[in-house]
């Protein structure tokens, strides 16, 4: 078993760019992990407060992702990350979890980045 976590920041509170946004995010880190939604356990979504135009696991849904998935909303640090987008993969495999954090995002774990 293996966690793997990911953000995005999104463009705007709009149905359109969370579901753009939620889609581009777990493309990257499907390609990067050699994964499929049949070696996913569960998924959790987290949401900045001011993004509550849609539920990221309507989104994933979309694109084939029928895996148990939670949507919550972060909790409003002053100075945060705007607009993010975040999620945890719990997910079959021993292989080591390659993190995916994209835009603006990447300033959360720049020790994470991919050289």
């Amino acid at each position: 078993m293996r966690a793997i976590r990911g953000a995005i920041d999104v463009a705007e509170n709009t149905r359109e760019e969370i579901a753009a946004a939620t889609c581009s995010l777990l493309t990257a880190i499907a390609e990067r992990n050699d994964l499929v939604p049949e070696d996913v356990v569960s998924m959790f979504f987290t949401l900045t407060p001011d993004l509550n135009a849609a539920f990221p696991a309507w989104a994933a849904r979309q694109i084939g992702w029928d895996v148990p998935m939670l949507d919550m909303q972060e909790i409003a640090v002053p100075g945060a990350l705007p607009r993010c987008l975040r999620v945890l993969i719990h997910a079959r495999g021993a292989d080591p979890a390659r993190h995916v954090y994209l835009g603006a995002a990447r300033s959360l774990r720049p020790d994470l980045e991919e050289r």
